[in-house]
């Protein structure tokens, strides 16, 4: 079965060359399409995609409430935001909102075929580190983007140095190596972090450990 994609972006030109690039690949189909927010919901609540990919800056409803809407639909869709800017505050939002990760508009095409891949999968496709630096502008600009530190209180010593280490945009290996364990053990801490928080992925949990305080800007 091929992956089902919903194209969502105000631009009819930019829908069009998405359509195109995402068409040449068999094991992809774009199913619809949608010129704003208000569409998109209704669009991906009919076909139900499994990655709607979505543009941040529309009219009538704005792509991060767009995501909210399909997130909390439950409908099992998975929400790839693409943005101009890397460091995007409305990049940020739609990652609150349950994005599993944000690309740029001039993201090569291979790399967009690979990423709508994995989104499909499961994965998050945002760097980490992207997220990290993000984070420290907008929480630097904005102390008040906090939450309750108590969150974190479900984790064991262990889990909350592990997730230390995701916020700080390690991979795997690199927390392995600097917590002196094997990279299984590792994968068994990442999954306890994320199931015991409620998140989707490692993104998640990067927004997470600055909105606690666990990480500090510039940290």
């Amino acid at each position: 079965m091929p992956i089902t994609v919903l194209v969502v972006d105000d631009q009819e030109l930019m829908r069009m060359g998405l359509k195109m690039v995402l068409g040449a690949h068999p094991d992809i189909e774009v199913i619809g399409e949608a010129a704003n927010g208000a569409a998109a919901i209704a669009r991906a609540a009919e076909l139900r995609p499994d990655v709607v990919l979505m543009d941040v800056r529309m009219p009538v409803v704005d792509g991060v409430a767009a995501t909210t809407r399909i997130v909390e639909a439950g409908h099992g869709s998975r929400v790839l935001v693409m943005t101009t800017f890397d460091l995007d505050e409305h990049a940020l939002g739609a990652l609150r909102a349950g994005a599993s990760g944000f690309l740029l508009k001039d993201t090569p095409p291979e790399d967009l075929v690979s990423a709508i891949r994995s989104v499909a999968a499961g994965d998050a496709v945002v760097s980490p580190k992207v997220t990290k630096r993000l984070l420290d502008r907008l929480i630097a600009e904005d102390p008040a983007r906090t939450r309750d530190p108590g969150v974190l209180d479900v984790l064991t010593a262990r889990e909350r140095e592990v997730l230390e280490q995701i916020a700080a945009g390690r991979s795997n290996a690199e927390i392995a190596e600097q917590l002196y364990l094997s990279e299984a053990t590792v994968k068994t801490h990442v999954g306890r972090v994320l199931t015991k928080l409620g998140l989707r992925d490692r993104v998640q949990a990067v927004v997470l450990a600055y909105e606690t305080g666990l990480v500090r800007p510039g940290g």
